[in-house]
């Protein structure tokens, strides 16, 4: 108190209330008296209290000052505190914390999991996340996960609402893989809130038996053909040229949409026929040989600043999404016709796989694709071996001259 105000001068001067006095501020008024500052001093059940209350400008009455004194001369006889105020205040101020802090607990405890995920979750991590995982995020939270699991407090997020929620999605017939993506959704929104102390973990998504969970193949198994990219590529040329190049080069480079995006002019070497890519999805940089297409391409095309993109966006922007061009003119050319399964649906992303394809069917070993394509793993190149079929042809015949032979002569070409 008496650091707040500047310390009083002068004498202290007694009141008509026994026990209580007063000094004067040298300069500071409070009303039109100069500004009081109040000391009491008493003696009970024979211990000596003397202690400064504070500043008339702070609220101190002489009349307050009294009264406040009376009960701390009750408390100090009833045992129940030390007589002095700034010991009480001590004591008010830690029930005060203990009592935030049960009230914190107790709405820990009442906290959803649509309270936690609105007021808690999304505000903390939607800045750092990109658009399409924000949409496909909320989707999944709006439609599925909020109507299964919202209602229940967060901390009791257990197995059971995890397969809820799995029951519900499966009665609506949504593919295994869109499951999977919304228990991740809840995994992480779980693994916030454990951090948070709202939930006491372990994470139920995480312990969650393999068994509950969906299975599914991802896997998309169509590719172009032959005949199909080139009635693509002709189709799209005449709408739009710079689909039509996107599409060129990621089916002769096998690009993915995120790396024709990200693609600047210095990252184009037509003296040398290479493209290099950065910052990929595998984290690596990696370098591509142009095919004699793709080189006719870019030598047709006015180079930019080495800082601008090959294929910028609007106002000369990186691009956020493809053109919804490529997806019409698809449609357009009945490629999708009757197609129910999405696996089997050509979609931008066919053009990366269609490449892939084209190289293992000409028998191109698996290693060499695996860097082309920017892998991380042999294990996801791997999904194209089916289309070597001349290397288990040889590998059939060879068990079947060992049937009649008794010895087995593999003639293997294409080694990978």
């Amino acid at each position: 108190m008496v650091g707040k105000l500047n310390a009083p001068t002068g004498a202290w001067i007694k009141t008509t209330q026994t026990g209580i006095s007063f000094r004067e501020h040298s300069s500071r008024l409070h009303g039109t008296k100069p500004d009081r500052y109040y000391r009491v001093r008493f003696k009970s059940g024979g211990k000596q209290i003397a202690e400064c209350y504070g500043w008339a400008s702070e609220g101190w009455t002489l009349k307050k000052v009294a009264a406040t004194m009376v009960e701390m001369k009750q408390e100090l006889k009833a045992g129940t505190g030390t007589g002095k105020l700034a010991d009480r205040r001590k004591a008010l101020a830690k029930e005060k914390k203990q009592a935030q802090k049960k009230e914190a607990a107790d709405n820990r405890l009442a906290t959803t999991y649509t309270d936690y995920f609105q007021n808690h979750y999304w505000p903390d991590v939607s800045q750092d996340k990109k658009e399409a995982a924000l949409k496909a995020e909320i989707s999944l939270h709006n439609n599925w996960i909020l109507k299964a699991i919202g209602l229940i407090p967060i901390r009791d997020i257990g197995e059971l609402h995890l397969k809820k929620l799995s029951r519900m999605m499966g009665k609506a017939e949504k593919a295994p893989r869109t499951i999977e993506y919304a228990l991740a959704c809840v995994r992480m929104v779980v693994n916030h809130a454990i951090r948070a102390k709202y939930h006491p973990g372990p994470n139920p998504v995480s312990v969650m038996a393999r068994g509950s969970r969906p299975k599914y193949d991802n896997k998309r198994i169509r590719f172009f053909s032959k005949d199909e990219a080139e009635e693509l590529l002709s189709a799209l040329k005449g709408k739009s040229i710079s689909v039509y190049r996107m599409t060129l080069l990621s089916i002769y480079c096998g690009l993915r949409a995120g790396e024709i995006f990200s693609l600047q002019w210095s990252d184009i070497d037509q003296v040398n026929g290479l493209v290099t890519l950065r910052d990929t999805k595998s984290g690596k940089t990696r370098t591509v040989h142009m095919p004699l297409s793709v080189k006719e391409m870019f030598a047709a095309m006015k180079p930019g600043g080495k800082s601008e993109f090959v294929f910028p966006g609007k106002n000369g922007k990186k691009r956020k999404q493809m053109s919804k061009t490529f997806d019409r003119t698809v449609e357009k050319l009945g490629f999708n016709a009757g197609v129910q399964d999405r696996r089997q649906k050509l979609t931008f992303h066919s053009c990366r796989h269609t490449c892939a394809s084209w190289l293992v069917q000409a028998g191109i070993p698996l290693f060499t694709v695996k860097e082309i394509m920017g892998h991380s793993t042999i294990a996801l190149t791997e999904r194209y071996s089916h289309l070597a079929p001349s290397a288990f042809q040889q590998a059939a015949e060879a068990i079947e001259a060992a049937g009649n032979t008794g010895e087995i002569q593999p003639k293997i070409v294409n080694q990978w």
